[in-house]
């Protein structure tokens, strides 16, 4: 059994002394040395608590902020930029009128109790980039709240490297420079996403921080822990960017317990019991806080708004004021009028309409419908006889019909035409043939084939019940399936889905169902019906959560403001927010804080290199406590802006520079933790150089800030200084727009009908019926 050495006689203290936050202890162990995991009391004490000249810092840093964040919030008066989103969906949940977004609904739920607090009754819709706003929508109130958590997130950042050992000096000068970085400025200003979920991020980076500070088990411990995982629910209940923040900690803390279990004085039951909680508390209640904001998101819609159309029949049922029929007769048999509703993805109703194709047969269009209409009712048909039957007559697994269109008079009809838009050799076109008096042809013959594992067992699986039976139709003359997509037609289509007979392809798109039946022999008795049952919270919350991942990989067009992953840490072009007559507002960085900040991972990475390289040769690289605080807290904040930045590549979606935040946020941690080291190990015996070079990074950025502070705070300019300041030339912004020369000194109006800016971002624009 190995003895324990004394802390006072056996234990090798290197580099520690009573004012360092940093401390790298060693024991020796029976076979090696090994270096505590756990800090001592003073230097977490150190760390965690600050002094009264701390607070004075931090008082500082907050009077900055609120300056830079809220001061003329009020300019523009008009709607700016995502605020068309957000702010309609606030005013939506007021209404309670359901929407459709990509986004999680804890940020957007924020501003709508801020906006309701603020007595906005929800009347104005944010429809358009530069409608002015009323002097009932409290604007300014919404606007205060991202300022206010922009404000938040400069003091979390100086709490977070205070709790991974940097000087105050340090803090203060990072959290200066996320102050004056400008498209977080920008952000923080408006009705936007970006700035709480920021602040989450944050929060929870400075939980995580404090959770490593703290002694295991103990009540500050307790506290840190579960505070992170309500932190990172709420960042994923914000943005599901909040995951890649999910994703980074968890790594992180892989890392700090490999450390732990390096230490020979904590025992295996320990690191098992430090690792389970870490891991059941931190992710079941982010799981908690996410489901928590669905299960209000909810609560709150239950009326069929406009983006009731991406949901499941089953789902639109549960509203107050729903389309779908609350019930139908249950049996579906000849003469029956009907609606087809397609089972998968994308769900619509089987459609047509008095318009050609621009193509192929020219013949009237079929197409898949996302709302209730009377262009999809259907009149089901015998093949060899359209007169009406004398009694009912049911719709039997493999019974041969014809499907008429009750608009129109004309059938379904398809041949061996390729369809107009897809034009595969394994699809037919669908379209609508007839004429009046017209009795049909073979190929408007369909062969109804019951899919039985996907009906409700019994009699729907023998013949065609409304709801309950899932079916195929099956062409007769050429063999292949009524089938639909998500490829749409052009606009001579209206953009509506393609339906097409399909030979192969995918099986699950050829699957249908009756939603509405009617027929005459079926009213004239108490015919039994059906309805559809109500979804759980779960089957609701799984179904809008795929929903919302499609409808966010399916945002591919083209914008005119959309940039690649790779152009952001260059910062090679910004984003146009609102333009007025002789005002905007535009996306830009920083250029000093947010170079430095993207690519301090270059000298690291070369310092890193150098002391791998010095290792080899025999020289010790961790017995410094001030550069083995720097090793690892640097490499987790640079693994923090790669797992933030690096997913992006990935996505085949349209990408923004607004979307690059979240890994600027951990770049400048890491900034923040180069110049600790600089200051504390560089320029250790010289503090003032350091102080200099602070002095002379901050002047930097605060000239580069106030440089272009125009485009944040939609201030007069002129054309000279506006060229002057573009530094690179994708730097797009409209300098045409101001005077020559500084206009003389009277009061500028915003102009009530400015040339409005595109509207765009990862929020769903749901297309109307007409546009549809």
């Amino acid at each position: 059994m190995v003895k324990k050495s004394s802390r006072k006689s056996e234990i090798n203290v290197v580099d520690l002394d009573h004012d360092s936050t940093t401390e790298l202890i060693y024991e020796k162990g029976s076979l090696r040395e090994f270096p505590l995991s756990q800090l001592s009391d003073q230097v977490s004490q150190g760390r965690l608590n600050t002094t009264t000249k701390e607070k004075l810092l931090l008082l500082c840093l907050t009077l900055v902020a609120l300056f830079v964040r809220t001061r003329n919030l009020q300019t523009p008066n008009q709607v700016v930029f995502d605020e068309v989103h957000f702010g309609g969906f606030a005013s939506k949940y007021i209404k309670g009128n359901f929407f459709m977004d990509v986004h999680p609904p804890l940020a957007k739920l924020l501003y709508a109790m801020i906006a309701f607090l603020g007595g906005f009754n929800g009347d104005f819709t944010f429809e358009k980039i530069g409608n002015v706003y009323p002097s009932n929508v409290p604007y300014v109130l919404m606007r205060q709240f991202a300022a206010f958590a922009g404000v938040g997130t400069v003091v979390l950042m100086y709490l977070s490297l205070r709790a991974t050992g940097c000087k105050p000096v340090v803090c203060f000068v990072t959290s200066l420079l996320l102050i004056f970085e400008s498209a977080n400025a920008t952000i923080d200003r408006y009705i936007l996403l970006d700035s709480p979920l920021l602040f989450f991020i944050a929060a929870a980076t400075y939980s995580y921080l404090k959770l490593e500070a703290c002694k295991p088990f103990s009540l500050k411990w307790y506290k840190a822990l579960i505070s992170t995982g309500i932190c990172l629910g709420c960042a994923v209940s914000s943005k599901w960017v909040g995951l890649f923040t999910v994703a980074w900690i968890g790594v992180c803390t892989a890392i700090r317990l490999w450390f732990v279990i390096g230490d020979l004085n904590v025992s295996a039951k320990s690191v098992v019991n430090q690792a389970l909680l870490r891991f059941f508390v931190i992710l079941g209640t982010t799981a908690a806080i996410y489901l928590s904001s669905f299960y209000v998101h909810f609560h709150i819609l239950t009326h069929e708004g406009d983006g009731a159309s991406f949901l499941s029949s089953p789902f639109r049922s549960t509203f107050d004021d729903t389309s779908v029929p609350k019930s139908t007769y249950a049996d579906v048999g000849v003469s029956s009028i009907v609606t087809f509703k397609h089972l998968s993805s994308p769900e619509g109703y089987l459609h047509s309409h008095d318009h050609l194709y621009e193509g192929g047969s020219n013949q009237q269009q079929v197409t898949l419908y996302p709302y209730i209409d009377d262009n999809n009712k259907w009149t089901l048909e015998l093949y060899n006889d359209s007169s009406e039957p004398l009694k009912f007559v049911p719709i039997l697994d493999g019974t041969k019909i014809r499907l008429k269109h009750m608009m129109t008079s004309r059938r379904v009809h398809s041949h061996d035409i390729r369809p107009v838009v897809s034009g595969s050799d394994w699809q037919n076109e669908a379209s609508c043939y007839g004429y009046e008096g017209f009795d049909g042809d073979p190929n408007d013959d369909f062969i109804v084939e019951i899919v039985k594992d996907k009906s409700v067992p019994g009699i729907a699986q023998e013949r065609v019940r409304a709801i309950d039976t899932v079916f195929r139709l099956h062409h007769a003359m050429t063999g292949c399936y009524l089938f639909s997509h998500d490829t749409r037609l052009p606009k001579w289509g209206f953009e509506q889905n393609e339906v097409t007979c399909a030979k192969s392809g995918i099986e699950s798109l050829s699957y249908w169902y009756i939603e509405q039946n009617q027929n005459i022999y079926l009213s004239q008795r108490k015919a039994e019906t059906v309805s559809y049952s109500a979804p759980g919270f779960w089957k609701k919350l799984v179904e809008l959560n795929k929903v919302m991942w499609k409808v966010n990989s399916g945002l591919t067009q083209h914008h005119v403001y959309e940039s690649q992953p790779h152009s952001w840490p260059s910062l090679l072009r910004g984003i146009s927010y609102w333009k007025g007559e002789h005002t905007q507002v535009y996306l830009l960085g920083n250029p000093v804080v947010w170079w430095i900040a993207s690519f301090i991972f270059l000298p690291f990475a070369l310092y890193v290199v150098v002391q791998i390289i010095r290792w080899q040769y025999g020289s010790s690289v961790g017995n410094n406590s001030v550069l083995f605080n720097f090793n690892i807290c640097t490499f987790e904040f640079v693994l923090g802006w790669f797992i933030h930045y690096f997913p992006s590549f990935l996505m085949g979606r349209q990408m923004f520079m607004h979307h690059y935040l979240p890994a600027l946020y951990f770049g400048i941690l890491a900034l923040g933790q180069t110049l600790e080291m600089i200051h504390s190990y560089l320029f250790k015996r010289n503090r003032y150089l350091s102080y200099a070079f602070f002095s002379a990074l901050l002047a930097a950025a605060v000239y580069s800030f106030f440089q272009r502070d125009p485009l944040m705070y939609a201030n007069t300019w002129t054309f000279v200084k506006c060229e002057s300041s573009k530094w690179l030339r994708g730097w797009d912004y409209d300098c045409k727009i101001y005077p020559a020369e500084e206009p003389p000194a009277a009061v500028v109006s915003i102009p009530q009908q400015p040339e409005p800016t595109i509207n765009f971002d990862d929020a769903v624009q749901v297309p109307s019926r007409d546009e549809l």
